[in-house]
């Protein structure tokens, strides 16, 4: 993988950047809030302001080139970014997941690239099954990673380049790679700090959705310290997110989706009422809960 991540902004910072895959490079225009530690001395002068197609310029606030060899992104290690060492635990509802353990050492630099491997090693663990709601022996046969910078690089809006290679052929099933946002309350993979939380954009009250929405605008007590009375969640923007695998159609999807495709969507609760997704385990919008208060699939519950 390699790529050139930059960020050119406008507006307060708010909200995390959510990527794996990639080098960024990030702009913003109005008054510059973050340092200029955020910006890599390896970015050319000429790439640290860009004028966007309405004709705004937008100067570069986060860059990073990777250009230095043997960077260790574990937990603690690095400024900008955190790569998991953790189970993937994002499951479908009808029981389907991710097949890998996050490991950091699957993340490293070389030759002014970022690299992301994946690999056929089992990793055991005793964890919480957040759907049996109990612990028991895990085991995931593949082995990737991840790149993030939740609570560590957070922006509202601005421009955003990535440049990057993506692994293996189209025709190579199995792999999903993906260069992404998150808004900060939740944190990816982290499935109790996002149910509930993710994908929810909604500001309402309405009390057939309350249930659904962990921090609701029917709330009238102040919950987690945010203000009562107040919706929040966390939106998902997917940057880009392929899916390779042998020519064909997916099943039940209408209209028909066939592989290989990227995807490039917005990811928000409650989401429209009409022309929503024709599959076998489409999403539910008027979930019932269980006795903590949460859908029992949580993977159900998205928008």
């Amino acid at each position: 993988f390699m790529g050139g991540f930059t960020f050119h902004r406008s507006g307060l910072l708010g909200v995390s950047l959510r990527c794996c895959y990639l080098l960024m490079m990030i702009y913003r225009s109005s008054v510059v809030c973050v340092s200029a530690g955020w910006i890599d001395p390896d970015t050319p002068v000429s790439a640290r302001s860009i004028i966007s197609s309405d004709g705004i310029k937008y100067d570069l606030v986060m860059s990073d080139e990777f250009n230095k060899d043997g960077r260790d992104f574990a937990d603690g290690e690095d400024s900008m970014w955190t790569a998991l060492d953790k189970s993937d635990d994002d499951q479908s509802s009808n029981g389907g997941g991710s097949l890998h353990f996050y490991n950091s050492s699957s993340v490293s630099t070389a030759n002014g690239f970022l690299n992301i491997s994946t690999t056929a090693e089992k990793t055991s663990w005793t964890g919480y099954n957040p759907f049996k709601k109990d612990y028991e022996k895990l085991t995931k046969h593949f082995k990737s990673g991840m790149v993030n910078s939740w609570n560590k690089f957070c922006f509202t809006g601005g421009i955003i380049e990535v440049e990057a290679i993506m692994p293996g052929s189209p025709s190579s099933g199995g792999l999903w790679p993906a260069i992404w946002l998150l808004g900060n309350l939740g944190r990816a993979t982290y499935e109790g700090s996002t149910a509930g939380i993710w994908p929810w954009s909604y500001d309402k009250c309405d009390r057939s959705r309350q249930r659904s929405q962990a921090i609701s605008a029917c709330s009238s007590s102040s919950h987690y310290g945010m203000r009562p009375y107040t919706g929040r969640g966390s939106t998902e923007i997917d940057i880009i997110e392929i899916m390779p695998g042998e020519p064909g159609y997916l099943p039940s999807t209408s209209p028909k989706i066939e592989r290989p495709y990227a995807a490039m969507t917005l990811q928000v609760a409650p989401g429209g009422t009409t022309s929503r997704p024709n599959s076998g385990q489409a999403p539910v919008r008027h979930a019932t809960t269980g006795l903590d208060g949460h859908p029992p699939l949580p993977a159900q519950e998205w928008y």
